[in-house]
């Protein structure tokens, strides 16, 4: 693969997290201002640029404390900002700091992330922000909010209220930051998709932008994963019968997932197709003495599990029917016993698991589904590492998907939002793509490069380029990674 024109030639160097030492001669010194909490995507992607970057730049990540910046406590909201008033007297030292920027890792409210973002911006001396969701101008929902008033939901009301100047907060407070901040240091905003970028560019009014999707894996890594990838490492697996196939989804459990969609798409598959279910429930939604959570259970009402025919013919009575009623022995038998569309043998809940098995239960799946609800979301992390590993992939059609699609063509098979029937026709189709040989077009060295230019003093005269491609070139003037 040809190599940037302006890439350093040193040596790799080993991760450091909050330390600070001289750098060696002939690299800049970045300072990586994110989360290194296992919670939060953000610091996964983190730890993948300062393996990316480790040659070019003598980098120091900076942890931003979740503790400190969740906590609602007035008390500890007061450590929160001291907190990041010491990482903006450490990062004025620095040649260039990288911001990576999801709004909740730097407070619970809206004016807390402002005014923190704001110091660390105002002290940055040559500043990139990797904005991993892009808030837009909200819309006031005004007949919503009438109604809501009119029934006397003033709960319902007075969240309304503050979700839309929450948003109008973050999105107009910090495009205002940034425009201003632009006319006399170097600002350059990286963003995950086409459609970010041109918001960026004409709605936040950044001059500097660029866009590249989410780059994790590099060749060496994904031959390691895919070497060590066997359903034997998971020892859930071990009675499934060899001519299994496994469907995976990926994620913490939550309703935007669709893991729904799955479940029912199970129902039209052939009794060999297996859901493998990697991911756990949200640590911060554990409530308790909640016995199961609410989405868990609207999980195993989907797969009719602990759930007889008797039970769902008397619960889809109407209501002030009379009861059903049965006196015979083999009716009765056939009532109470399972119900006949049970999936409890089929669908396997792997559990909230480390990356390296995370990785590894991708590349073991015969397909990776992703049938996704939308939510505005700006990129995802396990679709990117899917197809870096050479899975097959099958997402539902979301703005997020769809743009992710643009920078992989003939990588991503889709279906609508919701349907069921179609993900299971794409699931016993054969294969929409020849599997991809090597990396992706778009890869952790352009994604390198493009780090290189927003955060190296080049970046200061490069103006109105759109895409990545356009501006990552080698030294014969072809784009990297063709």
């Amino acid at each position: 693969m040809a190599m940037p024109a302006f890439r350093s030639p040193a040596s790799l160097q080993p991760d450091r997290l909050g330390q600070t030492a001289p750098p060696p001669s002939g690299r800049e010194t970045l300072a990586i201002v994110s989360t290194s909490s296992k919670l939060c995507g953000v610091a996964a992607y983190t730890a993948a640029l300062c393996r990316q970057l480790g040659q070019s730049f003598d980098i120091t990540v900076f942890d931003l404390n979740q503790y400190l910046l969740r906590s609602p406590h007035r008390r500890v909201r007061r450590l929160a900002d001291c907190h990041i008033k010491e990482i903006c007297r450490a990062i004025r030292h620095f040649d260039a700091v990288n911001l990576q920027l999801e709004y909740g890792t730097l407070g619970r409210y809206g004016p807390d992330i402002q005014r923190r973002f704001c110091w660390l911006t105002e002290a940055a001396p040559r500043l990139s922000v990797t904005f991993h969701t892009l808030l837009t101008p909200a819309t006031f929902p005004i007949a919503a909010f009438a109604k809501a008033l009119a029934t006397f939901q003033f709960k319902t009301a007075g969240r309304m209220q503050s979700s839309f100047r929450r948003a109008r907060l973050l999105s107009h407070g910090i495009a205002h930051q940034l425009r201003r901040i632009q006319r006399r240091k170097q600002v350059c905003a990286i963003v995950h998709n086409r459609r970010d970028l041109f918001d960026a560019r004409y709605l936040y009014g950044i001059n500097q932008v660029f866009d590249h999707p989410l780059s994790y894996l590099g060749s060496a890594e994904v031959d390691e994963i895919r070497s060590n990838a066997s359903r034997r490492r998971f020892p859930m697996l071990d009675e499934l019968p060899a001519d299994a196939a496994l469907i995976g989804v990926f994620g913490f459990l939550n309703e935007y997932k669709g893991i729904a969609t799955a479940i029912q798409a199970l129902q039209y598959l052939p009794d060999n197709y297996h859901l493998l279910i990697f991911g756990g429930v949200h640590p911060q939604e554990i409530v308790p003495r909640q016995e199961r959570h609410p989405y868990l259970s609207a999980l195993f009402d989907d797969a009719y599990m602990d759930t007889t025919l008797y039970d769902h013919l008397g619960a889809s009575e109407a209501e002030g029917a009379p009861r059903l009623t049965v006196a015979a022995d083999q009716g009765l038998r056939e009532l109470l016993g399972r119900h006949p569309r049970d999936l409890s043998a089929r669908i396997h809940f792997m559990g909230a698991l480390g990356e390296p098995d995370f990785l590894s239960g991708m590349a073991i799946c015969d397909a990776v589904v992703f049938p996704y609800l939308e939510v505005g979301q700006s990129s995802s992390g396990p679709i990117s590492q899917a197809l870096e590993l050479g899975c097959r992939i099958i997402a539902s059609r979301t703005h997020t998907f769809l743009e992710f699609a643009e920078y992989h063509e003939n990588g991503v098979e889709f279906f609508d939002i919701g349907n069921h029937l179609e993900l299971a026709e794409r699931l016993l189709a054969r294969p929409q793509f020849t599997p991809r040989q090597g990396l992706p077009e778009f890869n952790i060295e352009t994604n390198k490069a493009t780090y290189l230019l927003a955060n190296s003093a080049i970046a200061g005269s490069v103006r109105g380029h759109e895409r990545t491609r356009d501006l990552v070139t080698t030294s014969e003037g072809q784009p990297v990674g063709r």
